[in-house]
């Protein structure tokens, strides 16, 4: 496996085509001021040594060696051994809701977005511990499987929306069903299930699903999004301004309640407890209070631990670049010049 100690050096490499089109205006601005000088006959002759090709030579030679240094800078490493680390922790599963409800705006900016919020504030805070994250609307799916890798699970979670589960509606039992088959039962971890929801399930029996991760050893969480007197849903055209709000068949305006009653039996059922979620407080501390006061327990992770430097070898090619780039001379050797000279006495004799 390959890495970078220090990768904000790569930036340098910004160099290279910089060099390139400083190099190109050097020569442009020589022709011309070559051109001012004399004819280009006269020049022809008076500049007959000079080689084109090695002032590009040394020009490239110049930008390999910045290309390199750069890479040197930024010191690439080859991990060199793989092996299982022993990590203590929990392994956290976290059930978030993404049907259209959740675009209600009882809490701001909505409910989605403070969701978001209050997990990317969690990944901050965990150390050995292990999430993973479910998205759920009508069906539910893995959006990121059980990782340590903090800084992938953020990218993975900035990209959720609404739009993430084509299938509409509010499955909990579904959220809960695919939570207990990501878990790894073989690995004997303390785990965790948080859904985060409006609470308006209209599909399968949560109930039901709650009691079998109970079951299997699984806590359920759960923490509640809006607020019990509803509030309606807004729609927004492509450009981002609000056009209405949603609405039923009748074309009343749907009000999207969160129903508190469901998930407190539900967190209840799972051995766990149930927060509803406010502007000013972040749910999920609370909730990782709780699980750091579980007992952890610990799972491997295979990992690369040893590390070698590769910068050496970029280094010194680099180097090898630049005393060539110095010994290089502009003029065009000596057999190129004779080549030349006999070229022009064979035109002047033919002309004779």
């Amino acid at each position: 496996m390959i890495r970078f100690a220090q990768p904000d050096f790569l930036w340098v490499l910004l160099l290279v085509p910089l060099s390139g089109l400083f190099f190109w205006l050097v020569h442009v601005l020589r022709r011309r001021a070559l051109e001012r000088f004399a004819s280009a006959t006269i020049l022809e002759r008076l500049a007959e040594d000079a080689s084109r090709a090695k002032r590009a030579l040394k020009a490239t030679l110049v930008m390999a060696a910045i290309a390199l240094l750069a890479v040197a800078l930024a010191n690439p490493q080859v991990g060199t051994r793989l092996e299982e680390v022993k990590q203590e922790g929990v392994d956290l599963f976290i059930a978030l809701d993404v049907s259209m409800s959740m675009k209600a705006e009882d809490i701001k900016p909505n409910r989605l977005e403070k969701a978001k919020f209050e997990i990317r504030s969690l990944i901050n805070r965990l150390s050995g511990d292990r999430i993973g994250l479910i998205v759920f609307a009508g069906d539910a799916f893995t959006q990121f499987p059980l990782t340590t890798d903090y800084n992938a699970a953020y990218l993975f979670l900035d990209v959720v929306d609404v739009d993430a589960v084509p299938v509409q509606g509010t499955s909990l039992a579904s959220a809960i069903e695919r939570a207990m088959e990501s878990f790894d039962e073989e690995e004997k971890t303390t785990r965790v299930l948080v859904l985060i929801t409006d609470g308006e399930s209209t599909e399968g029996d949560a109930f039901d699903m709650a009691r079998e991760a109970a079951e299997q050893g699984i806590l359920v969480y759960a923490i509640g999004m809006g607020s019990p007197a509803g509030a309606p849903i807004p729609l927004y055209s492509g450009s981002g301004r609000q056009t209405d709000f949603k609405r039923d068949k009748m074309g009343k305006v749907v009000l999207s309640k969160l129903d508190e009653v469901s998930l407190e039996q539900i967190a209840s059922i799972g051995n766990g407890k149930y927060y509803r979620s406010s502007a000013t407080q972040n749910e999920l501390d609370e909730i990782y209070e709780d699980i750091n006061a579980l007992q952890k327990r610990e799972f491997g992770v295979k990992r690369f631990t040893d590390y070698e430097d590769r910068f050496q070898y970029f280094l010194g090619l680099a180097i090898v670049l630049l005393v060539l780039e110095a010994v290089i001379s502009e003029r065009r050797g000596r057999w190129l010049r004779r080549w030349k000279m006999l070229a022009q006495e064979e035109e002047v004799h033919h002309v004779a």
